[in-house]
């Protein structure tokens, strides 16, 4: 059984954040904004449906999707484009694919030594994000 995302977890560390927004032409202001905030990533889960809210000051952003399951997804709060998104198990890890306009488009998610990992990708650019639970 793959591990229980549920919790608010807070973000620790962002390693290249504004390359990979700038992979997603977000535009110069926002992305200078973006890189100072602070995330906090509030995950419900009950086995394969999940809820997860990405908020900081700025901008919040809710995705709900069932392990599995294809779905068209809105990303309004980020880079406002339509995607169709596949998110997987890979053993504990969560595994998502966004088609679109951009390649090389997701994200991946694992819990490792009590700390939540999530990194972004997108065209060339891999962002990696370390959040601990409040």
């Amino acid at each position: 059984m793959p591990n229980d995302y549920t919790g608010t977890w807070e973000m620790e560390s962002n390693d290249n954040f504004e390359d990979f927004l700038k992979a997603l032409d977000i535009d110069f202001a926002i992305r200078k904004i973006a890189k100072l905030l602070s995330q906090t990533k509030i995950i419900t889960q009950d086995g394969d449906d999940f809820k997860i809210k990405t908020s900081s000051s700025f901008r919040s952003y809710e995705s709900d999707f069932v392990v599995g399951v294809e779905f068209d997804e809105h990303t309004k709060g980020l880079d406002d484009r339509h995607v169709k998104t596949l998110v997987t198990w890979d053993g504990d890890k969560l595994v998502c694919v966004q088609k679109g306009e951009k390649k090389n488009r997701g994200w991946k998610m694992w819990i490792e030594g009590g700390k939540l990992h999530s990194e972004l990708m997108c065209e060339d650019q891999v962002c990696h994000q370390v959040f601990k639970k409040k």
